[in-house]
């Protein structure tokens, strides 16, 4: 009896520190799922994240919550959906009042839990650097980072374009206190502005490509080569074979030039299909990477990984309990993810938010079962520019074969009544049970 009150007690207490795991977090932004060497891109580069994915579990079918950054690092953080967290757009009202609109949408969101308040009150240090919208790096819940409340990630905008200071010296400051440690690295990269170094720029130019085109293949080479110095410098620490290092994008992108055959007249429909802001492949589709060398093997894992699993998995790292409302799962859990049958999604107005009502401003709802992908068409309000990224689609729903046609040109609506049926009951339900 009392080895089991021993084990029981070790099993709720925090890990201890020379036990737990430092979490290393690295977010792209503005990259779509197929703009990898590991992921089969013909022509970007990315040496770093491909000898990642040598050492990982590679969910090469990842999804984020919402096609947008805000709402999507929302949801990582938290592993709730927008509209449960409540931020469902990049801003209030557009451009205007932008701070002062922010105040209540950020007071409500930090009273959710989060993974990084989590492992911080369970011993940990926390560095933010890069994208972080939700104020403060202190507002977040991190011991140490480098923003200080403005939109984007203000300062923290330098890790990776600028310098990498910031972040090593952390790993140095937790090393020396034998703290287990989350670092949250999330440059501004691949991003726009599209303004790689000329070297890696000249590697791309060429004729017949595009200028935008270029540009992007260099910023996409850019972002892994600052991943590879983050990853470099843990190797010369020592300290890989006690981390986990999990990689995912917070949505696709795609460059104007690749958007639209008639620019004047399919460039807002184009890019709607092919980029962030909408719920088709390229705004929600990214891979997700795991390394936990000792842990798991490196593997390519045919099942469907989403971005709400980060802060189960995470939790369940480091020993501890994430909360019990989360619908996400532990990725390093076979028998969860092959039991999960459905993953669902949220796409909203890009730069509108109805405060206290997420789906004020909801543009559609999505899942995918098996090879389909379904969506739902809302019409939210918008009362900006992007409004044009959904008004031309006056279509109620949109049925693809993923498995045939992942690239969604094929809209089978028309001819599968019965799918369509089945899985719109499905996301409602959804819907319905999750915003209770």
């Amino acid at each position: 009896m009392k080895y089991i009150m021993l084990l029981l007690f070790l099993i709720a207490s925090p890990i201890a520190a020379e036990q737990a795991p430092n979490i290393v977090f690295i977010l792209s932004d503005d990259q779509a799922w197929t703009d990898y060497g590991f992921m089969g891109h013909k022509d970007i580069k990315t040496p770093h994240l491909d000898k990642l994915s040598e050492r990982s579990i590679v969910f090469e079918q990842g999804y984020v919550a919402s096609p947008l950054c805000r709402p999507s690092l929302a949801s990582m953080v938290t592993g709730l959906y927008p509209f449960q967290h409540g931020i469902s757009g990049n801003d209030v009202d557009g451009s205007n009042n932008r701070a002062e609109l922010d105040i209540p949408v950020r007071a409500a969101f930090h009273k959710h839990p989060s993974f990084i308040k989590l492992l911080t009150s369970n011993g940990y240090l926390a560095h933010q650097s890069g994208k972080w919208w939700e104020g403060s790096f202190k507002d977040g819940g991190f011991t140490h980072g480098m923003t200080r409340g403005g939109r984007h990630g203000d300062v923290g905008l330098k890790i990776g374009r600028k310098t990498m200071t910031p972040v090593t010296e952390f790993i140095d400051m937790a090393v020396e206190k034998k703290k287990p440690f989350l670092l949250w690295y999330a440059p501004y990269l691949p991003h726009k502005p599209h303004n790689p170094p000329q070297r890696l720029l000249e590697k791309y130019n060429k004729q017949g490509r595009a200028g935008d085109v270029a540009n992007y293949y260099a910023m996409c080479e850019w972002f892994d080569e600052t991943c590879g110095t983050l990853l470099d410098y843990l190797d010369e620490k020592g300290l890989r074979d006690n981390t986990m290092v999990i990689y995912i994008c917070d949505n696709g992108w795609a460059a104007s030039s690749t958007n639209a055959d008639d620019p004047n007249q399919k460039l807002w429909k184009a890019f709607a299909q092919r980029s962030k802001g909408s719920p088709y492949e390229n705004g929600t589709r990214t891979p997700i990477m795991i390394s936990w060398p000792g842990h798991m093997s490196a593997v390519r894992n045919p099942n469907i990984a989403q971005s709400i699993d980060i802060f189960p998995t995470i939790a369940a790292a480091a020993g501890l309990k994430s909360p019990s409302n989360l619908t996400g799962i532990n990725l390093l859990d076979d028998e969860a993810l092959a039991s999960r049958q459905t993953v669902f999604g949220v796409c909203s107005a890009v730069q509108n938010m109805t405060v206290g009502d997420p789906d004020d401003t909801l543009k559609y709802l999505w899942c995918i079962e098996g090879d389909w992908k379904l969506l739902l068409r809302y019409q939210g309000k918008d009362t900006t520019q992007y409004r044009k990224l959904h008004i031309w689609d006056t279509a109620p729903f949109h049925l693809y074969n993923l498995k045939k046609d992942p690239h969604e040109k094929n809209d089978l609506a028309a001819s599968h009544p019965e799918i369509i049926d089945r899985l719109k009951k499905k996301v409602e339900a959804w819907h319905r049970v999750k915003k209770e």
